[in-house]
């Protein structure tokens, strides 16, 4: 099979969904109605409700779903083979994916831009509201602690990397300030200012920055010391007005993405290698079973349920109209679903285009790819526009300075959205310290830093990171449950929303089971009752969403 047969397969399935399916789901399924005032309006404040053009809102969101994950989990996953690989990426991403993303920002805006876990509490009650919350607080620890753990190993293994990942912290600045206080047609600062940031990124490989002599100077290893620098910036970042820094940052994180995927999908049509992954591959050595581990190591790209944090936590506060719905939640999951198809293509085409042993070398084990899933996606991805007559160099740090903009602003916005939920914790139980932002995004960062420091080397997040797919697609799964909550009140159609909720709560309660009995089998207690706790609470807040059904019928038929 080529890289051409794969990219028409996935353009033409995301052409369908696009066109026809978020349609219907627009018009039948959510009623999507321009007459309605979003919550951007309803609740302009100038620092979280803020009303945004949609182009500059999908900037936002897609960047901020997207992060590491679908360049990680697609990475390790080919090697049960590339066929189940872009099934599940591609299929997943149409009707369960961008389903989930798009019933979550239309839920939220539905509820004043409320969180996906308050509205559960008004459809299922204050206890399930509450499990909801630490449930979604457990995961945004885990989260930031693992992405400034990433951050910080690829600014060590790529100093030419540093430089541009911090330019474009006062470029947004500017271009946000230009914006919305100058006024000036975003246009005009998109081109100016990417031009300064890809102007950053030669520069990076100019001089690269290896802050190793000032680490041992504080008595620091550098992974650490870069880890105090991202949850200092990420404290003041996550306060600011999302007009100054969040918006700006993601929208030209975005467009540089976009140029990204345009390099990698031409340079796959100019060079059109052949996969030499092999199509299905069961039983690769070490390997949990494909099913049901395929479907939560691919997260992000499929399905993820961090997303509908994003969704109702940020994204549905920034709406102008309700249409553009469609374009943020639904089209911007399938950009993320597009960087995963590159990563396959990278991984299992690119890598081999000037090493034929090379994915042999790389896939040997489970073992040996976990290690190097991101390395394989650097080396396949910068081979593959190297075609176009891109150095490998300057491909390699393009690539790897995307990944780490990807994972800052993901933890940009999951201490934000920590702050959102310890703000309603503190409103529920009356702690009025935490319904300060700047106090509830302290706790937010110590928090995840204490976790980070749990394990030497910072590595305390990656202790729990093998339960955090299954955890997070059950979040998926209770994302759904809401949004059939919602659907199932107003009376409106539910079946688009009900048969992915039922196959996800099934394959990842699955997944989440397999996983605490194959810890406890290995003596590891630890992961053994986290993954048992999650299933406890997933089925706790189940059983609270069925309660309130029944009290419904009951009080109809009365």
């Amino acid at each position: 099979m080529s890289a051409l047969g794969v990219i028409a397969f996935a353009l033409l399935m995301y052409g369908v969904g696009f066109f026809f399916y978020s349609r219907y789901l627009s018009q039948k399924v959510f009623g999507l109605d321009d007459s309605r005032k979003t919550p951007a309006h309803e609740l302009e404040d100038g620092v979280d409700y803020v009303p945004t053009n949609k182009w500059i809102l999908l900037g936002h969101h897609f960047t901020s779903i997207t992060g590491a994950g679908p360049i990680v989990g697609p990475a390790i996953a080919v090697i049960w083979g590339w066929v189940p690989a872009l099934l599940w990426v591609v299929l997943g991403a149409v009707f369960i994916g961008a389903v989930h993303d798009f019933g979550a920002l239309v839920t939220s805006i539905r509820h004043k831009g409320r969180s996906i876990g308050t509205i559960l509490g008004e459809y299922a009650g204050e206890r399930a509201r509450v499990l909801f919350l630490l449930l979604i607080l457990a995961l945004a620890v885990l989260v930031n602690a693992v992405f400034a753990y990433v951050i910080a190993l690829l600014f060590t293994k790529f100093p030419s990397s540093v430089i541009p990942a911090w330019a474009i912290i006062p470029l947004a600045l500017t271009f946000g300030y230009s914006v919305y206080k100058l006024r000036v047609n975003f246009l005009i600062p998109t081109v100016f200012f990417l031009a300064l940031l890809y102007a950053s990124m030669f520069l990076g490989k100019a001089y690269p920055v290896d802050i190793s002599s000032l680490a041992g100077f504080l008595g620091l290893e550098p992974i650490m010391l870069w880890i105090l620098i991202l949850f200092t910036y990420t404290f003041f970042a996550s306060s600011l007005p999302v007009w100054l820094l969040l918006q700006p940052r993601d929208f030209l994180n975005g467009l540089q993405v976009v140029i990204l995927l345009f390099l990698i999908y031409i340079g796959a049509l100019v060079a059109n290698p052949t996969i030499v992954a092999p199509a299905v591959n069961p039983s690769p050595e070490g390997a949990p079973p494909m099913f049901p581990f395929l479907f939560i190591t691919i997260a992000c790209g499929a399905l993820s349920g961090f997303h509908a944090l994003v969704s109702s936590g940020t994204s549905s506060k920034q709406l102008y109209r309700e249409s553009d719905a469609r374009t943020v939640g639904y089209l911007g999951f399938l950009g993320e679903s597009s960087l995963a198809v590159a990563v396959i293509l990278a991984c299992t085409a690119g890598i081999a285009m000037f090493s034929a042993d090379r994915f042999a070398e790389l896939y040997s084990s489970w073992a040996v790819i976990k290690k190097s899933a991101v390395p394989a996606v650097v080396e396949g991805g910068a081979n593959l526009i190297s075609s176009l007559g891109i150095p490998l160099d300057l491909g390699k740090t393009l690539i790897a300075t995307l990944i780490v903009l990807f994972a800052a602003t993901t933890m940009d916005t999951s201490v934000r959205i920590q702050r959102y939920i310890l703000n309603e914790l503190g409103q529920i139980y009356s702690i009025k310290p935490l319904r300060n932002a700047w106090f509830a995004s302290l706790v937010a960062v110590l928090t995840s830093m204490a976790l980070v420091l749990a394990k030497e080397g910072g590595k305390g997040g990656l202790v729990f990171w093998p339960v955090f797919g299954a955890a997070n697609q059950l979040l998926a799964g209770l994302a759904l449950l809401v949004t059939f909550l919602y659907l199932r009140r107003s009376n409106r159609p539910t079946l688009p929303i009900l048969i992915p909720l039922l196959g996800v709560l099934v394959i990842t309660s699955t997944a989440m089971f397999m996983n605490a009995v194959n810890n406890a089998i290995r003596g590891d207690y630890l992961l053994s009752t986290v993954s048992g706790i999650i299933l406890i609470l997933e089925v706790a807040i189940i059983l609270e969403a069925i309660k309130a059904i029944r009290s419904e019928r009951v009080e109809a038929e009365v």
